[in-house]
């Protein structure tokens, strides 16, 4: 798609510093996002975050100088709206919910297909996390296997863990409620009470406390 003064796609930077790479997504993602900038750098990725104001950055979460973390947290308290969709080679369980608690949207491997590239990037920007089946089943074994698992006291309905277990899984509202066979504002309040509950404020947080307590189905 040909890009023009007025284009009103959502901006897009890319932080990687395989610039091979980096290009190739670049010209994959181009048909639907405009990618404004390509950056090798943690402190470049802050610049142009901050400059350039893009709606989505898509970080490979090992870059250095400053390491991707470091710029991620930065970037997120400069410019808290922006969607961090972040790729790595790694899938350890500390890695995924520390990347979460610091404010990311996404989190796939990087050698996921290119085209969940393209769902997680659509779920970011509707303020929805998305975590890459290739990572989530991995992990909460791993989480399982360790014996990390805490002892799991019932403080939700039934009901509340059948959504807590679908948002983790990375499920629309629409979805979730077509599954249960109930309505969109019915998973909504049902949401509402279970984050009310657990003390929780994002949807990071109900993953992360699905994964400690291994609430997340196995596939």
């Amino acid at each position: 798609m040909r890009q023009t003064a007025n284009d009103s796609r959502p901006r897009v930077v890319l932080a990687d510093d395989d610039a091979m790479f980096a290009e190739a997504l670049r010209e994959f993602l181009s048909a639907e996002y405009e990618v404004v900038r390509i950056v090798g750098s943690g402190s470049a990725l802050v610049q142009a975050g901050v400059e350039l104001k893009p709606n989505v950055a898509v970080v490979d979460i090992d870059l250095k100088l400053p390491n991707g973390r470091s710029a991620i947290c930065e970037l997120k308290a400069r410019r808290p709206s922006i969607k961090l969709v972040c790729v790595t080679k790694q899938r350890k369980p500390a890695l995924v919910v520390e990347s979460f608690r610091i404010g990311i949207s996404a989190l796939l491997v990087k050698n996921s297909p290119a085209t969940e590239l393209l769902t997680a990037i659509q779920e970011a920007l509707m303020d929805r996390v998305y975590i890459s089946p290739l990572i989530a089943k991995e992990v909460v074994e791993d989480l399982l296997k360790a014996g990390v698992r805490r002892e799991y006291k019932p403080q939700l309905t039934s009901r509340q863990l059948e959504v807590l277990r679908l948002l983790a899984e990375g499920k629309s509202m629409k979805s979730i409620a077509e599954t249960l066979g109930i309505s969109a504002r019915t998973v909504q309040f049902h949401k509402y009470e279970m984050m009310k509950n657990l003390n929780v404020k994002t949807n990071a947080a109900i993953v992360q406390y699905a994964m400690q307590h291994g609430i997340v189905r196995l596939s």
